[in-house]
Order: structure tokens, then C-alpha cells, then sequence
């Protein structure tokens, strides 16, 4: 759905069902000219949508919005600045839904936590 925003450069499973994402994003990208002009500012929903199908990437399952909790956008990220982003995922399933616990830094700075249920 974020055709060209950004680049997952890797990513990692450790053994406790973690995942560890590094992504880059796209500075120039179509968003980032009305969101803000001369001071780019990641939207919060783009990060809630890479949090998303990044969990979607590493399920290999196609989910659905259920709810999100504790949604907290602690710093800017501007996409010339800080283009490079760290995601933490902590992620559980049943039969029917996917829970995923989420940080996103940059350097020693947290932007964004999250906790969202997702419908199978």
C-alpha cells in the first residue's frame, strides 16, 4: 500500500519470536511535499501501515486493523533528518487474530510505540 515510501533493509527473528527491522525511508516520496512543504514530517498513519504489512511480512499472513492501544508518537521523523528507522516487533497469534507490539526508534531516540490487534 506504501508503494516506494520505504525500503526494508533487513530484518532479523531472534529466538523469543522478536523481530528487528531496519527500514530506510523514501525522502522523496509524493507524501512528504504536502506533509509538510520545506519540513517534511512522517505522517502517523504511514508509520502505523508499515507497522502493519511489516507484521504482515514476517506472518506471511494478509491482516486487518482490529484495534490499536497505546499508540504514541514521542518524536518527528523527518525523512531527510532521520531516514533510517529501527522497528521492534513483538508478535503472538491465535487461530483468528495477530497481536504485535511495536517501538520505532532512530539512534538512541524512540518515535513511536504501539500495540495493535490485527484480524486474520
Amino acid at each position: 500500500m506504501l508503494t516506494d515510501f520505504y525500503t526494508l533493509e533487513n530484518y532479523q527473528k531472534n529466538d523469543d519470536g522478536n523481530f528487528l527491522a531496519n527500514i530506510k525511508l523514501n525522502e522523496k516520496h509524493e507524501i512528504f511535499k504536502g506533509h509538510f512543504p520545506g519540513n517534511p514530517v512522517t505522517p502517523g498513519v504511514c508509520m502505523m501501515q508499515i507497522v502493519k504489512e511489516l507484521t504482515e511480512e514476517f506472518t506471511g499472513k494478509k491482516l486487518f486493523l482490529k484495534s490499536a492501544s497505546n499508540v504514541k508518537f514521542m518524536a518527528i521523523i523527518n525523512p531527510y533528518k532521520t531516514p533510517n528507522l529501527q522497528l521492534q516487533l513483538t508478535v503472538s497469534e491465535t487461530d483468528e487474530e495477530v497481536k504485535v507490539k511495536n517501538t520505532t526508534s532512530f539512534g538512541e531516540t524512540i518515535a513511536l510505540k504501539l500495540s495493535a490487534t490485527y484480524k486474520k
